[in-house]
């Protein structure tokens, strides 16, 4: 039983952060299109999916343990920005890094989206979302 639930949360988190790449490619290739340069594209759609992914993820995959109002929601939001943060270093190094080697700027973004799911995942179910931080 609790690996299914296990299973159940991969599966919302993998939706919310379907609908937050929406988002983060969206804006992106928007941003590409006007001329803005590939980091700078990459880094700022990815900055508008953080938001969006922190209101899928307390509301939808974590709920059970979102801290509530006060110090404790305060923490898990600086949290959750760090672990983003992590996830948005990851994807500008990556699509900087594609660019500079010839690669369509489109190809490395898709590459570094899978990098930064597993990782920003790990650091939220363990770290920002683990039942420890809800104190």
């Amino acid at each position: 039983m609790l690996a299914r639930l296990r299973d159940v949360r991969l599966v919302r988190y993998g939706l919310a952060s379907i609908g937050a790449l929406a988002v983060d490619m969206g804006s992106f290739l928007v941003l590409l299109a006007i001329g803005m340069a590939s980091p700078l594209a990459a880094a700022a759609g990815y900055s508008l999916g953080i938001v969006v992914h922190w209101i899928l993820s307390s509301r939808t995959v974590f709920h059970d343990t979102v801290a509530g109002k006060g110090k404790g929601r305060g923490r898990q939001k600086a949290l959750f920005v760090g672990s983003a943060l992590i996830g948005l270093a990851l994807t500008t190094v990556m699509v900087w890094a594609g660019d500079r080697g010839g690669i369509d700027p489109r190809v490395a973004k898709v590459a570094a989206i899978l990098l930064s799911f597993a990782v920003t995942y790990l650091l939220r179910k363990t770290i920002v979302f683990g039942r420890t931080t809800i104190r």
